[in-house]
């Protein structure tokens, strides 16, 4: 368990604004992941930010705002990292690699943002679970819209095969994340996205039948 007198950063350092509320952040996301929401105090995130408690407060009213923050930046790397997975390679069983290793990469670097999105004991919380529910329909979307593209189904088709990759990259990164050093990051992703891609490419692209590369690439 992390405490905040073994790692409280040294009062009296003045920073821009942006740089404070960085510092602040990171201080929060460090109490945050150590206690969960409900047992971490703003003293203590004043305290391992090393700045008095009315500075926190004059750049979030309150835990539930510094909590907010965190999770609308964790929330959009990982709705980057995805954007950028399928955008990645007009190949579907590349994009499929790519759009796992995203997840199971943003879940290795950011363990602790990873954590915080879907593990926290604030998750149920109405303002916290709308984002949440908000970025699973962003991710879904953006899965079913080349679903839908390059296989032809309906929308409700395309949109409930994306749910279902969505799930399976969030419940097995989940715990892969408690099992680290049973497999490698590399192993992990690479079983799980060929899994998926034995699943999904069942579903040939709408061009197959006049192109023979394609053909061959649904395979």
């Amino acid at each position: 368990m992390v405490t905040a007198t073994s790692t409280a950063r040294p009062r009296g350092t003045r920073l821009p604004r942006l740089a404070r509320r960085r510092q602040l952040l990171d201080a929060a996301l460090e109490v945050f992941v150590a206690r969960g929401y409900h047992a971490a105090a703003m003293d203590e995130i004043a305290d391992r930010a090393g700045v008095s408690k009315p500075v926190l407060y004059q750049h979030f009213p309150g835990k539930q705002e510094l909590y907010l923050a965190l999770l609308d930046e964790s929330v959009e790397r990982l709705i980057e990292g995805l954007r950028t997975a399928l955008r990645s390679n007009p190949d579907n069983r590349e994009r499929v690699n790519a759009t796992f290793a995203a997840y199971f990469g943003y879940v290795a670097e950011h363990s602790g943002t990873f954590r915080l999105v879907f593990e926290s004991d604030f998750t149920s919380e109405p303002a916290v679970r709308e984002r949440l529910d908000a970025a699973d329909r962003l991710c879904a979307d953006m899965i079913s819209q080349v679903i839908k593209e390059d296989a032809g189904l309906a929308d409700d088709e395309a949109h409930l095969l994306s749910i279902g990759l969505l799930g399976m990259a969030q419940v097995s990164a989940r715990y892969w994340l408690g099992t680290v050093g049973t497999i490698p990051k590399e192993a992990a992703e690479q079983l799980v996205a060929r899994l998926a891609w034995r699943g999904i490419s069942g579903w040939p692209r709408t061009s197959d039948a006049s192109d023979p590369e394609e053909n061959h690439r649904g395979s």
